[in-house]
């Protein structure tokens, strides 16, 4: 009767689900995170970092900072990389330094209401995302900007 109990019990709390879930936690986080040190770094210099191959360049720096490392130690002690990596990838983007998208790729997006939608509440791939996106294959579905543009 226990062991009955038990398996239900497994199969109702469904670990994988539990597990994407919290790796879609990650990367909200995570996309939190580096928009408030983008916002510290447009008040350094006026305007939004460019981005190179999806990844942010710095100022005075010659490569882009890459996902999961110190590279962008000034603003962020690592900056963060996506939980499921190298699968999936953050990616950021901004042409002009007015503005930025950062996008991630959900792994529960048909099932998360902040996922990216059209106009009737389909689910698509965020407005603007990269041509490559957020790994081989992977669509973006989940984004954040700049306060000045809207996904």
């Amino acid at each position: 009767m226990v062991g009955i109990l038990s398996v239900a019990l497994i199969a109702s709390l469904d670990p994988a689900a539990q597990m994407q879930k919290a790796r879609d936690s990650a990367r909200k986080s995570d996309l939190g995170q580096i928009q408030k040190a983008l916002e510290v770094y447009y008040n350094d210099y006026g305007r939004y970092p460019s981005s190179f191959e999806n990844k942010i360049m710095s100022e005075g720096n010659e490569t882009p900072a890459r996902w999961g490392t110190s590279d962008w130690q000034s603003y962020m002690g690592t900056l963060p990389k996506d939980p499921s990596s190298p699968q999936r990838s953050y990616a950021y983007s901004s042409a002009t330094g007015e503005s930025y998208y950062l996008y991630a790729s959900l792994e529960r997006g048909e099932k998360d209401a902040q996922t990216c939608r059209d106009e009737n509440e389909t689910y698509v791939e965020c407005p603007n995302a990269p041509a490559d996106g957020c790994g081989e294959g992977i669509m973006c579905n989940y984004g954040v900007s700049s306060s000045n543009v809207s996904l």
